[in-house]
């Protein structure tokens, strides 16, 4: 599979060839949404809780008088008929644990495939470099328009490429990410892709490109322990 490399002006300057079995051959697009569900799962922190009469803050003054208004008895207005009151079943919970789980090599294989998705779909922009010599919005939403990016885009982009992720961060329709952690997750939930060259090419060939035993026998970026 060849993939076009553009300049930062949008024009094609070169190819990048990409081995489609290395990223699972064809989409499989159970797969795919299994890793989706883990890490939206795992976005989820489990604290959610409602007021009851005692959290609801407000004059605890009786409304009215008990007799002779013909009215109903209430007491002060934290209670739930009442509007801004509390919650008739309040949930008064400890932290939940939502977290999912998979196996790492399914989940990589995931992430490649959903990667493999965009390719096929000719919604990934490769650049042949991600630079900038000051960081500018406009500039950067101008480049965006030159790779015929028209929709939500996902940034892969260095940490220490401060004059980009500067640039970008106030897009409201760019979200930045490293490109060590491209997951199907964010993959699915942004049209494009744009990531350079040299990004893609590390990310295809690191850690992440392990789905076999070798990520047991040999991982790659494991940090040698010292004698």
């Amino acid at each position: 599979m060849d993939v076009p490399v553009l300049n930062m002006k949008g024009v094609e300057v070169g190819k990048l060839a990409i081995d489609a079995e290395k990223l699972g051959g064809e989409v499989n697009p159970s797969l795919i949404k299994q890793a989706y569900v883990m890490y939206h799962a795992n976005r989820r922190v489990g604290t959610s809780k409602t007021l009851n009469r005692h959290n609801v803050e407000g004059s605890t003054k009786k409304l009215y008088k008990q007799k002779g208004t013909g009215r109903a008895r209430h007491g002060d207005k934290k209670v739930p008929q009442f509007r801004g009151g509390s919650h008739a079943h309040a949930k008064q919970r400890d932290a939940e644990d939502y977290r999912k789980d998979m196996p790492k090599k399914m989940r990589r294989k995931a992430n490649l495939n959903a990667l493999l998705a965009k390719l096929i779909d000719n919604e990934v922009r490769v650049v042949d470099g991600l630079s900038m010599s000051e960081p500018k919005t406009k500039a950067f939403v101008e480049f965006l328009e030159a790779l015929k990016v028209d929709h939500t885009a996902l940034v892969a982009v260095p940490p220490e490429n401060e004059s980009i992720r500067r640039s970008a961060r106030n897009v409201e329709s760019v979200t930045l990410v490293p490109p060590t952690q491209l997951t199907a997750f964010e993959l699915l939930n942004h049209r494009y892709l744009v990531i350079s060259k040299a990004d893609l090419a590390a990310y295809l060939a690191g850690p992440s490109s392990q789905i076999t035993k070798e990520a047991k026998v040999s991982p790659l970026g494991r940090k040698k322990e010292v004698a």
